[in-house]
């Protein structure tokens, strides 16, 4: 499914674009999957791994406490640990990393805004071989759809909201976009459906290129 953009092309090109990691540019998948099933059969926990899926984009503690499960140190470093041993089943998705090399080609920087940790997701982006000119995982702070992992993005990259766009694939995303007042992009290959309201849909990664030339509207 691919929407119109409702906006003028005369609009100007981001200057940072943000991605989300899972679902967005890596198909980690078949990684959490696995890394759930194991900690949870060896937990004795009976909560399939489709209930879990429904609520990715956020940290792994909130999925925890919205799942009825006890948020403990030694599950989630369980999980950690597994997810690690998994990590070979992560790919990029297809045509992903030209994209990237694409955009980067035309001057404007890159960014990832993730709920994975930064033991994860830092090989996972580094794999990727492009220049991000920045990496949020979550700390001690508030995790998606709260908007300070995007803020704290645009601090450091000294951008204003108006001049970045963000690209996602959960709730979550588009919300944590809105209330930083950025500019949300949704991938429609990845894991979630997106809202009824939404300024445009991209149904693969070739099209992220065309973002730098033609600016999606602001949030809705």
């Amino acid at each position: 499914m691919t929407s119109q953009p409702p906006y003028a092309g005369s609009m100007s090109a981001p200057e940072l674009m943000l991605f989300d990691l899972d679902g967005v540019l890596i198909d980690s998948l078949p990684t959490m999957r696995a890394a759930w099933e194991a900690v949870t059969v060896r937990a004795g926990i009976q909560v399939p791994f489709e209930a879990y899926v429904k609520h990715l984009g956020r940290p792994f503690r909130d999925i925890l406490r919205l799942l009825g499960l006890k948020d403990t140190e030694q599950f989630t470093k369980a999980y950690e640990d597994a997810a690690i041993g998994f990590s070979h089943l992560s790919q990029p998705f297809p045509g992903v990393e030209q994209a990237l090399r694409d955009i980067a080609a035309t001057g404007c920087r890159l960014g990832v805004v993730t709920s994975k940790s930064a033991d994860r997701a830092r090989p996972l982006v580094d794999g990727l071989d492009v220049p991000f000119a920045v990496l949020r995982a979550p700390g001690h702070g508030r995790g998606k759809p709260s908007p300070d992992s995007l803020l704290l993005a645009l601090v450091e990259c000294a951008t204003d909201p108006g001049d970045a766009l963000y690209v996602g694939d959960m709730a979550v995303d588009q919300e944590a976009a809105l209330r930083a007042g950025m500019r949300y992009v949704h991938a429609g290959w990845g894991y979630g459906s997106p809202t009824e309201q939404l300024p445009l849909i991209l149904e693969g990664p070739t099209q992220l290129v065309g973002l730098v030339r033609v600016n999606p509207a602001g949030p809705a």
